[in-house]
């Protein structure tokens, strides 16, 4: 050998992040997306879980209250802290939900793994709320983040271990919805309704087989902005497809159908997922 040629040692393709980052090693990127979040969950034995989407524009009602204070101190800016103010009341139902929700799974008898686990895009708003309910409730609670250029990053209720950060849209979407056994949407804006439609969507076609109870939480919201009705009597949608919906105010309500349709088609079935 050569002493002015040593052996050298080129970085493996796995390590080299030039390739890694390349749009040829896309594939492994996205398939590091599947396989990683189902290593954790199975470590973390998740079986199933409830979902939470709504916007993330939303806070609680002690935020809004203090910045309503400082709009009337200040004299700025008083109509977007008083409806502020009305939207906290979703931040706060979400917030209690999870909470009951989390109770109620923790006090399941003869369950294999954990069993419906609280599920958000682990941003603000409403995603903060869920998580922090389920917090409060001394519960694990999911978080699938995703990075974008004007989040700072995973609110703080998001169990450390179950704290996800994507890159794709379309894994995070199948990491909501591929252990989802309910969904619980309060009102928010093209991302919720991108989750909504997609939803009703795989379970109209029936690529989706498993009984998914999905709720409508706040009517004065829901009904203006979605009008089965009017779909109805344009022929878009059958009548029945109304049913895959359920509408209320009432977080008792909504605690009370969830946990009816959980008990009856997805309790005896841990993470039966079809």
């Amino acid at each position: 050998m050569s002493q002015d040629k040593p052996y050298n040692t080129p970085p493996r393709a796995y390590r080299d992040e030039v390739f890694i980052n390349s749009p040829d090693a896309r594939p492994l990127r996205i398939l590091a997306e599947y396989l990683e979040p189902k290593q954790r969950f199975a470590k973390h034995d998740i079986q199933d879980t409830i979902l939470f989407f709504g916007s993330a524009r939303f806070v609680a009602e002690d935020e809004a209250q203090a910045a309503l204070e400082a709009a009337k101190a200040s004299g700025e800016g008083l109509e977007e802290a008083e409806r502020k103010l009305r939207q906290s009341k979703y931040y706060e139902a979400t917030r209690a939900l999870a909470h009951k929700l989390t109770s109620w799974s923790n006090s399941l008898e003869d369950k294999s793994g954990r069993r419906f686990v609280v599920c958000t895009g682990a941003g603000p708003g409403i995603m903060e709320a869920a998580n922090r309910g389920a917090s409060e409730a001394r519960g694990e609670t999911i978080g699938l983040g995703i990075s974008l250029p004007f989040e700072e990053g995973n609110n703080p209720w998001v169990s450390a271990q179950l704290n996800f950060e994507f890159h794709y849209f379309f894994t995070r979407k199948f990491w909501f919805l591929y252990p989802a056994k309910a969904l619980v949407l309060m009102p928010g804006g093209f991302g919720t309704m991108d989750e909504l439609f997609e939803t009703l969507t795989l379970l109209q076609t029936r690529k989706m087989k498993k009984r998914l109870p999905v709720v409508l939480f706040g009517t004065e919201y829901w009904d203006k902005v979605f009008n089965l009705d009017a779909m109805v009597e344009f022929g878009t949608i059958n009548a029945e497809d109304k049913d895959l919906l359920y509408r209320t105010d009432d977080v008792d309500e909504a605690f009370k159908y969830i946990t009816e349709q959980l008990t009856e088609w997805a309790l005896p079935h841990p993470g039966s997922q079809l």
